[in-house]
């Protein structure tokens, strides 16, 4: 006996994403598993006195997007702190900082000083400008570099890691990299309840861009609490697969967490380490020196260390996601990974890899919103200088080599279709990928990097009803303007988690 849909969207553009992307016009969802895909008269067969029907009127209907990459956390923060992601010079950014008055802390995220005529971070005097009574402090967009005033630089004195705290002439200049931008991250973590805000604002971000489903790297953190009080609650409406850092390994251990233990909604990873920095931060591991400052960056997980938490992960059987940016530290992440492709484990980043591939194994989980700094006058250019930014976030030589390649947003922005516009207008051929293949780095590639291709990245029957409904087909419209697409609706389980139009009743075309 055939039951009746409980949804069916009709008169659709669609795309299975699947490995020979067939189209279709329709679509039934039945217990938020799609039950059949076809044309609308095939599909609307499945129709009964209470299936909802949802008419596209001719819209783009794809796979719910995956984030491989990001930090839901601190999406939250530039929701309901100062974003300073879209401030285009530093008194903007200072402006932003003096209208934040949330709590005891004047808080700011993510600026990028390399679209500022000047390209310096922000120093200890503009903060102390901002403030001479509250801590300041701004995180740069990588959060491997933040910027303090003197109120936390006196507060934390001798807290702070030397090694991070920059000096010019003896005295603080405010700029704070890696372990001290790291502990400043932690004294001004959210609490409990306050965390739980957070991961509902960056929810409710993630499904206006068409995001079904998050890789969140988390430390020490509650925002695994909110997930999951959220998913006893029903109201959680996002999967979401935890990544816990190395640092956890202990409580990872005596919990008896699992890759892929957990259910529908809120699954465990694996264990999350860095090797290097960042090239924003002038700590990205390099093999030769910068070409604007002394160094080869820094190790922020020494080689030994790295070596001796691959052992522990393996040994608890655990999936690693290990960021390394820089050729030297890839090669090192690389020289240290087993060869396991029944774990599958990643690199995050891999923004500088090796000429060869071949023995590229592991999931290659990159961000394409990074190719706007490998444009001309880019940041790249200034760090690396033009051949090494020619040979920065090679996507299209990953997929040539046959390397799982995922796509994640490490929140710069969380947007699926911005970084679809970056990596499909990339400057060099290398860098660049089709439409399609963009798309599948965000549907299929993360699902398969997330060990949940058998039930989420593609639209096929059975698979999980996740999916985006887009104003205009991305393969249509000028691929400068991909990122203008509006998200018009955004599917989870089956039901519209959100939706741009006003749909109080069945069969309303939006």
């Amino acid at each position: 006996m055939t039951h009746a849909a409980d949804s069916i969207f009709e008169n659709a553009n669609g795309h299975t994403l699947g490995p020979t992307d067939e189209s279709f016009d329709a679509v039934a969802v039945c217990d938020g598993r799609i039950v059949r895909i076809g044309s609308d008269h095939e599909v609307r067969f499945l129709e009964g006195v209470e299936t909802d029907v949802i008419d596209c009127a001719g819209r783009t209907l794809l796979p719910g997007f995956i984030d491989a990459h990001t930090h839901m956390e601190v999406v939250g923060r530039r929701l309901l702190h100062a974003d300073l992601g879209a401030a285009t010079g530093r008194g903007e950014a200072l402006d932003l900082l003096r209208a934040e008055s949330s709590g005891e802390w004047v808080l700011g995220y993510g600026y990028d000083e390399s679209t500022w005529d000047d390209r310096w971070y922000l120093t200890r005097n503009e903060l102390d400008a901002v403030s001479t009574e509250r801590p300041v402090v701004a995180f740069r967009e990588d959060l491997h570099t933040a910027s303090a005033n003197s109120v936390v630089l006196d507060r934390y004195a001798d807290e702070l890691p030397e090694s991070g705290v920059e000096r010019e002439r003896g005295e603080p200049t405010g700029v704070i990299t890696e372990d001290a931008a790291e502990f400043l991250r932690a004294e001004t973590a959210p609490d409990r309840a306050e965390t739980k805000r957070l991961v509902e604002a960056a929810r409710d971000h993630a499904h206006e861009r068409g995001v079904t489903g998050v890789h969140d790297m988390v430390r020490r953190s509650h925002a695994p609490a909110a997930y999951r009080e959220l998913g006893r609650d029903g109201g959680l409406d996002l999967r979401v697969r935890l990544y816990y850092w190395a640092d956890h390994l202990d409580a990872i251990d005596e919990l008896g967490l699992v890759t892929n233990g957990g259910n529908e909604y809120v699954e465990v990873g694996g264990v999350k380490t860095f090797t290097d920095g960042s090239i924003g931060a002038g700590t990205a591991k390099l093999s030769t020196p910068y070409a604007d400052r002394d160094g080869t960056g820094e190790w922020v997980v020494p080689p030994e260390e790295l070596a001796g938490i691959v052992e522990r992960a393996t040994a608890l059987d655990l999936q690693l996601a290990v960021h390394a940016i820089g050729d030297e530290a890839i090669a090192e992440t690389l020289d240290a990974l087993p060869a396991d492709t029944a774990l599958r484990h990643r690199i995050e980043r891999a923004e500088l890899l090796p000429d060869d591939l071949s023995a590229f194994d592991a999931v290659a989980s990159m961000q394409p919103n990074f190719l706007r700094w490998a444009r001309e006058g880019g940041l790249y250019e200034t760090r690396l200088g033009d051949e090494r930014t020619a040979a920065s976030n090679r996507v299209s030589d990953v997929l040539d080599a046959a390397v799982p390649l995922a796509f994640g947003s490490d929140c710069m922005p969380l947007d699926p279709l911005y970084g679809v516009q970056q990596v499909v207008t990339a400057p060099r051929e290398s860098q660049r990928l089709s439409v399609t293949e963009a798309l599948r780095a965000y549907t299929s590639g993360a699902a398969y990097a997330g060990h949940d291709e058998d039930r989420l990245g593609m639209i096929a029957p059975g698979m999980c009803a996740d999916f985006v409904i887009l104003s205009e087909s991305p393969w249509e419209v000028d691929p400068s303007t991909i990122a203008g697409v509006e998200v018009e609706m955004t599917v989870v389980d089956g039901e519209v988690v959100h939706s741009t139009v006003d749909r109080s009743r069945s069969g309303v075309a939006f």
